[in-house]
């Protein structure tokens, strides 16, 4: 049984969503919270397996509500709110606070469907394999190796960048530390649904020294730019060089994973360059970091007391994955003199 609590000051909104959990038999609701203070007192007494937590709420809001929840209980939060398309920046700063993902309220009629409702559900689940332990398969795209001749010789030094829970703000604390026209191409998998993928990156925009936009079909990793995933289908890189999605393989407990992009980077790109696992939980991306490590990459780790969710870091450490493990305050900086380097030696990784 998934215990789960809601955090809502709107009575309407409370009510949609107890009403999605009593319609799925492995949920029982253990408490109703109007706010994040009342939320934090209801933890003490009784901690939930999910919280789903409004960002607007009198008093204590739910950023605030997240941070404290997530530092001192072990419970996972999903932002679950009507605003999250006009308040993008509150989302993703609840992110940063240890929440897992979001979603819309769902809107529901007397019968108890209506819009959102799946989604919604989808999400719990989904969180639910994470916390549970439960399998989680990390598979490599079904595509065969590539094989020399067809490797495309001109690929340019690149940063690959995986997050989770807390990827947000690690991600745009990195970038910040780059110089507004590195000379390598960076490339970002961040575990977030795809109805926020454009404001996510949007954000990062206006954020970041250098142009981000989403990842497209056909696109090449090219130098000064930031390229993002916008889907829920796994980001890869073909044997032809260029970026793609793929809907396989689908049994993943998240979508885009940061273990697909890795491997086929591992078997598709011939620069060795840089590979970088952040914050999350559940441990997607350490066996593609290994795959890069074994190829030549340097691999960096988030370590344990900068993390959010010290889960996917500390799977890749476990897997002897990364060459180096640094606090978040110095990736930035490292990158930025591996991207100084690299371009000092006309573009070849040292």
């Amino acid at each position: 049984m998934l215990k789960v609590a809601i955090v809502n000051d709107s009575t309407i909104a409370a009510e949609s969503l107890r009403r999605v959990i009593d319609s799925v038999p492995e949920y029982r609701l253990v408490w109703t919270a109007g706010n994040g203070a009342d939320a934090i007192q209801r933890c003490s007494e009784h901690c939930p397996d999910i919280i789903l937590m409004d960002l607007v709420m009198p008093g204590m809001g739910g950023i605030e509500a997240t941070r404290r929840i997530s530092a001192d209980f072990d419970c996972a939060i999903l932002i679950v709110t009507a605003t999250v398309n006009t308040h993008t920046g509150k989302v993703f700063e609840a992110m940063g606070a240890g929440a897992l993902d979001a979603v819309n309220t769902p809107i529901l009629g007397s019968s108890g469907q209506g819009e959102g409702k799946q989604a919604l559900i989808h999400k719990i689940d989904t969180i639910a394999m994470l916390i549970h332990g439960k399998a989680y398969r990390r598979n490599r795209p079904a595509a065969a190796p590539a094989s020399p001749a067809t490797i495309n010789p001109g690929h340019v030094p690149l940063i690959a960048i995986g997050a989770s829970t807390g990827g947000p703000a690690a991600l745009r604390s990195i970038l910040q530390a780059l110089p507004a026209d590195p000379q390598v191409a960076i490339a970002v998998v961040q575990h977030v649904d795809q109805q926020f993928a454009a404001s996510f990156t949007t954000w990062l925009n206006d954020t970041a020294p250098m142009p981000v936009r989403q990842a497209r079909p056909g696109d090449r990793p090219e130098t000064g730019t930031v390229l993002v995933c916008g889907r829920e289908d796994h980001l890869i890189l073909n044997a032809d060089g260029c970026l793609d999605y793929t809907p396989e393989p689908r049994a993943l407990a998240y979508r885009p994973s940061v273990d697909v992009f890795f491997n086929s980077l591992a078997e598709n790109y011939n620069n060795q360059s840089i590979g970088v696992l952040l914050t999350g939980m559940g441990k997607d991306g350490a066996e593609g970091l290994k795959a890069l490590r074994e190829r030549g990459w340097i691999t960096l780790a988030q370590d344990k007391e900068t993390c959010a969710v010290y889960g996917m870091p500390k799977a890749a450490k476990e897997l002897d994955a990364a060459t180096e493990i640094l606090p978040l305050g110095d990736i930035g900086p490292h990158l930025a003199k591996w991207a100084e380097h690299t371009s000092a030696r006309g573009g070849e990784t040292p």
